[in-house]
């Protein structure tokens, strides 16, 4: 399929009724704000994919009605901040450089309040048959997504199934229970510890 130009996708993007702006392959190492900035009332979509970025994209908080981000093909770690924006509904960071699930599922729970559909497939932290994951490990990646943002409706490629809601629920409940008899064990354990160091020292 022949790509086409940034001009090409407004002119397209315009009959359909949104503003899509892309920035697609073409080998970035910074985002081009000068650019993207100067529609901050009206873009709604932005392809920066297929670049060399890596920087956190602190200025895109800037888009009041950004609703898609697509971060494919970058340079993207687990530890990327982004800026709080309940406008992003989706988020594509397929084929980056993500290896630590929990650290990235939590900054997009919190920075994307709204988000409905994320996708990052080809990353360490997305573990599949086209990665070497097992099934049981690509099961216990979507349970934990769905338990961590459970406004979730498309994970990847595949619809959010409410029996995996469910599951989810279930599964993570009980982890978090299960943490909380650690600490209550423990807490109750220094606790006695400490009357004996006191009991000894007296």
């Amino acid at each position: 399929m022949e790509l086409q130009t940034t001009a090409e996708h407004k002119q397209v993007n315009q009959t359909l009724g949104f503003h899509w702006l892309s920035f697609a392959y073409q080998g970035l190492t910074e985002i081009p704000y000068d650019s993207i900035l100067m529609q901050t009332d009206t873009l709604e979509v932005l392809d920066l994919s297929y670049n060399i970025l890596d920087e956190n994209p602190a200025l895109l908080g800037r888009l009041e009605k950004l609703n898609t981000l697509i971060l494919d093909s970058n340079n993207y770690t687990s530890h990327v901040k982004f800026p709080y924006m309940p406008s992003i509904t989706a988020m594509c960071i397929n084929k980056n450089k993500l290896n630590n699930l929990p650290v990235f599922v939590e900054e997009i729970r919190r920075k994307f309040p709204n988000i409905k559909i994320l996708s990052m497939m080809n990353n360490e932290a997305a573990p599949s048959y086209f990665n070497g994951g097992s099934l049981t490990q690509y099961i216990d990646y979507r349970l934990y997504i769905i338990s961590q943002i459970p406004g979730l409706e498309i994970l990847d490629d595949t619809e959010v199934l409410e029996k995996e809601r469910v599951q989810a629920r279930k599964t993570y409940r009980l982890q978090q229970s299960s943490s909380k008899k650690k600490d209550k064990s423990s807490r109750k354990h220094t606790h006695m510890q400490r009357k004996v160091n006191t009991i000894i020292r007296q």
